[in-house]
């Protein structure tokens, strides 16, 4: 991860095809495609690979959250159950739809800790969000579970974990929707996109219509089409499309190598006795995009990342001390520093975040440390990398 690192000739390939045609726009100007349709092409390869029956792309992965929300008919003072865990996008998207980000605890695998979701549902919770961080999952059989009992909609944001599997199911097929980000640093990119997933017709076509101002896309006529609802424009360019496409048919590739690197560091680390890594549920699979593991506590956590700088051991990261994806340093949300009028309803509904402790999911983020593994490292990379960690650690500890 990301997938730009072996950027080659079929990501080329689609590329030209997209320029020689002239069409960047994925609707419409049939005549001038040469049978061209990316994005076409990319939904249906994610439809395949991902286990799906629908697949509608979109802008960004925050554009894919809200879409998807959307969707579902979430809106103005519904509550989404979210985790403290994730990247400020998750919260955004909500938001932009008027409703309201519920933050609450993680567990050991990094992500949502179901008993922690079922204290916080009130009459007002419509959807509970899992994102999917690092590579692996949630307790997914339990979410459903709780969802199903709570008659929820479960949203699986599965952007960072593109490739891993949960009980024979590839993530973001799980969920009643799925999203994923195609962003440029995720391990399947298209420089900028996002997809929704589902299984269920009538989101699909929300989706369908919903992203592109509300076309109904019907016929081959644009100015024909009729609009039944009103809609946004969250269009994927064939661009962008092309470059996915062809990354998407690499993916069992991208995986294998990431495995490969993921392992040699892993069994490397075995060796340190205080080290305990995140809790894969079992009947998971991880895509290896990133190894992630807990140290005894805060203070050697940051002695080690101090130590692992120092060392010239890149992309580790502490996200307690990282304020893009951990609550603790989410000000400009906390403080609701915005530039236009926040409603009554959200308003409102954020008040908790005031006084609101997540003592639990300190315990586990201020203990871990998140390594994500390269596609371009050579095997004797991976090896001193996997050295240079090991001693880091030990003379932390």
């Amino acid at each position: 991860m990301p997938g730009f690192e072996l950027f080659g000739d079929a990501e080329r390939k689609e590329v030209n095809d997209v320029l020689n045609s002239g069409v960047l726009m994925r609707y419409g100007f049939d005549g001038m495609r040469n049978g061209h349709w990316k994005a076409r092409e990319l939904e249906t390869e994610l439809e395949k690979q991902l286990q799906v029956q629908h697949a509608q792309l979109v802008s960004s992965g925050t554009a894919a959250v809200s879409v998807a929300l959307a969707s579902a008919g979430v809106g103005a003072g519904d509550e989404v159950i979210m985790p403290t865990f994730t990247f400020v996008a998750s919260f955004e998207a909500i938001m932009m739809l008027g409703a309201v980000p519920v933050l609450v605890d993680i567990d050991d695998t990094l992500t949502l800790d179901p008993k922690a979701v079922e204290a916080a549902i009130t009459p007002k919770t419509k959807a509970v969000m899992i994102v999917q961080m690092c590579g692996s999952m949630g307790n997914m059989d339990m979410l459903v579970k709780l969802c199903k009992n709570h008659n929820l909609i479960l949203i699986e944001d599965s952007s960072q974990a593109t490739g891993a599997i949960y009980k024979g199911k590839p993530l973001g097929s799980i969920g009643d929707l799925g999203c994923l980000s195609l962003d440029f640093v995720k391990i399947i990119t298209a420089g900028e996109g996002g997809a929704v997933l589902t299984n269920n017709e009538a989101y699909y076509r929300n989706t369908d219509h919903y992203s592109d101002h509300g076309h109904d896309h019907i016929g081959t006529d644009r100015g024909a089409e009729t609009h039944p609802f009103l809609g946004y424009n969250f269009r994927i360019s064939e661009l962008h499309s092309a470059v996915g496409l062809a990354q998407l048919r690499r993916l069992d590739e991208f995986v294998a190598i990431q495995k490969k690197h993921y392992t040699v560091i892993k069994e490397a680390l075995s060796q340190i006795p205080e080290i305990t890594f995140r809790t894969i549920p079992e009947g998971g699979e991880e895509s290896y995009s990133f190894l992630s593991f807990f140290l005894p506590d805060l203070e050697t956590a940051r002695k080690t990342m101090e130590g692992l700088k120092a060392n010239s051991v890149d992309v580790c990261f502490h996200y307690y001390d990282n304020n893009w994806h951990y609550i603790r340093k989410w000000d400009h949300l906390k403080n609701l520093n915005s530039l236009y009028p926040i409603s009554k309803e959200v308003k409102k509904g954020l008040e908790y975040l005031s006084e609101k402790e997540f003592s639990q999911s300190d315990h586990y983020i201020g203990r871990n440390i998140s390594c994500l593994i390269k596609m371009s490292w050579t095997e004797e990379e991976v090896k001193i990398r996997a050295s240079k960690m090991l001693n880091t650690i030990k003379a932390a500890i």
